[in-house]
């Protein structure tokens, strides 16, 4: 799995490229360090699947992000992924753009 950031001015960009899962969800839980961001882009074009653990990443950056009245974006979702936010209900809980 790849991750780049870009911060500026608050704005925190990651794009992620890869799977993300058990082994690499822990990587991604890193890059997602919040502090100072009060608005977040997370870039998933690069990602062909998504298992439950990378799913628990984007759901505790949405909490901190909600807890410090900051905005989140989840942008390029993959059909297979889209597909499995849909069914565990995520689409509802995440601004997908």
């Amino acid at each position: 799995m790849e991750i780049a950031k870009k911060f500026d001015s608050g704005k925190l960009t990651v794009t992620v490229g890869g799977r993300v899962d058990t082994v690499t969800a822990p990587e991604l839980s890193v890059a997602l360090n919040l502090d100072g961001v009060t608005d977040l882009t997370i870039d998933l074009a690069g990602v062909p699947y998504m298992s439950s653990a990378g799913l628990r990443c984007l759901l505790a950056a949405q909490k901190s992000m909600n807890a410090n009245g900051g905005e989140m974006r989840i942008s390029n979702v993959q059909p297979v992924v889209k597909e499995v936010l849909d069914l565990t209900g995520f689409s509802g809980i995440f601004t997908l753009v």
